[in-house]
């Protein structure tokens, strides 16, 4: 029997705040960041052009940006549409802010991927065709790294030894004092990583200092998991700007 297709990577179109949500971020802690930020993979997200206008500069990096702008926008309106879909599906697996019906939800997405559209033409260079785990940037380049809904969300893309490598590549183009914050720690049926403890350790065999960072997730004061990532000799000091809760 032939072994089951590795699952399409969804192509988002998550606005500023929900990245906020997400990783435990305000606009005052970006606004603050001392240094450029990368969201990588970057999807058709609004955080760089919203970023923007907070006074934070936003590189997003994402395969995707190979493909003509139609192209890239096309894919996000199917990502959106699959998303509403799999909302409906299973709803137990998409929290607050996701108790709207999945319809009203979205269009936070469609404002996103409108604003990414915009952004995309007048600011190409922020912008970046790449894929982990080999990223076209300079070590230490990033004082915050983002990246969401990758390298733990799809396992039958991504084997541990291309997690480690990809999560080893956000951690070199990161700053000392900075960070790497990676979420979520599940794949898209909600099951933990098993071995994410092995990748802890092998991370540390790098000389990358990680955590478990837990915060109250917005809406319903239950927590949220993000793994953070930094350099061994400054895992003790949080990137200046960058805020937890």
């Amino acid at each position: 029997m032939a072994a089951p297709a590795a699952p399409d990577i969804l192509l988002t179109s998550r606005p500023l705040d929900e990245y906020c949500g997400l990783f435990g971020l305000t606009r005052a802690a970006l606004a603050a960041v001392a240094g450029p930020v990368l969201d990588c993979p970057g999807g058709a997200a609004g955080l760089t052009a919203e970023a923007r206008a907070l006074g934070c500069h936003v590189i997003a990096a994402d395969p995707a940006y190979a493909a003509p702008l139609p192209a890239v926008t096309a894919r996000a309106l199917a990502g959106r549409e699959a998303m509403a879909g799999a909302m409906r599906a299973a709803p137990h697996l998409y929290p607050a802010p996701r108790d709207l019906p999945p319809d009203r939800y979205l269009r936070s997405w469609d404002r996103a991927r409108r604003l990414f559209a915009a952004d995309t033409a007048a600011h190409p260079e922020d912008y970046v065709a790449a894929a982990l785990p080999r990223l076209p940037f300079a070590d230490h380049t990033f004082a915050l790294t983002l990246s969401c809904y990758l390298l733990l969300a799809y396992p039958g893309r991504f084997a541990p030894r291309h997690q480690l490598a990809g999560l080893l590549e956000l951690a070199r183009v990161t700053a000392p004092g900075g960070e790497a914050r990676i979420y979520p720690l599940h794949d898209g049926d909600g099951r933990r990583c098993p071995h994410l403890d092995d990748l802890r350790r092998e991370l540390g065999r790098h000389r990358v200092g990680s955590e478990i960072r837990v915060f109250p997730r917005p809406g319903d004061g239950r927590t949220r998991r993000i793994l953070v990532l930094t350099h061994a000799r400054s895992r003790n000091h949080r990137s200046a700007g960058v805020a937890s809760r």
